[in-house]
């Protein structure tokens, strides 16, 4: 009686064992963080919060006029700081939402994902000081120039790593959810590529006429608001695909 209860519990163990490795070969990398990669919810939780500090020192960065006699006037000289807040705002609100956009598709952040987006998290933190260095150049009007060059060498760098997660995370879908469409893939990769060369061509054109740089650097924004085709319909899919798994 013992052996056949030994026996019959060795070979309890062993299909128990079969089936976790069976279940552990279908949940894949992402349910995996530890050994694979990064729970990417906790890469964009963190990331969140990084772009939420950072748009909330950029209104710190605007002083009120020490002159309250005129204070109508002081506030009216203000209008660069005014303009560079909102210019900074929705840039850093449209880095915000493509950062969402990116990583809905991302199944596992490894390493390397998580050193690119520290780069980047680390750049966005920087920009309320390249937005308060352009908006006192315009207010003394003096540097103008080098301002408009020191802030859009700011964005020409996050948009470089926005570049470089993605397309490391797309490389061989290595890192990509498995229901995440080929085509709207492709049409992430339209959208993020022009964005280094657009900035670039108005740091340039900024070197040269202040004005004109910055409203090169300000029509980005309702270009890069636009939905990427397909990206909804994907993570629809994704998350319904992850709904039925759970249930």
């Amino acid at each position: 009686m013992s052996c056949t209860r030994a026996g019959s519990g060795r070979a309890d163990i062993d299909q128990f064992r079969a089936e976790e490795a069976r279940r552990g070969s279908q949940r894949g990398p992402a349910q995996h963080p530890g050994r694979c990669g990064a729970d990417p919810r906790r890469v964009v939780a963190f990331s969140d919060a990084v772009v939420a500090i950072a748009v909330t020192l950029l209104v710190l960065e605007i002083r009120p006029p020490e002159d309250t006699r005129h204070l109508w006037h002081g506030l009216r000289e203000l209008w660069p700081s005014y303009a560079a807040y909102f210019l900074t705002f929705l840039l850093i609100g449209q880095m915000w939402v493509n950062h969402h956009v990116m990583f809905d598709h991302v199944r596992a952040a490894d390493r390397l994902v998580l050193l690119f987006n520290t780069l980047l998290l680390m750049q966005i933190a920087f920009l309320p000081f390249a937005s308060a260095v352009l908006a006192s150049a315009f207010e003394s009007g003096h540097g103008q120039r080098t301002a408009v060059v020191f802030y859009g060498i700011s964005y020409e760098v996050a948009a470089i790593l926005f570049n470089v997660i993605w397309e490391y995370a797309r490389y061989g879908r290595r890192l990509l959810d498995p229901d995440t469409d080929p085509a709207a893939a492709a049409a992430i990769s339209r959208r993020f590529r022009p964005a280094p060369v657009w900035i670039a061509v108005g740091t340039a054109l900024g070197a040269w006429h202040p004005v004109l740089g910055v409203a090169v650097l300000a029509a980005f924004v309702p270009f890069y608001w636009w939905p990427i085709k397909g990206e909804v319909a994907s993570i629809r899919r994704a998350r319904e695909h992850a709904g039925g798994e759970s249930a």
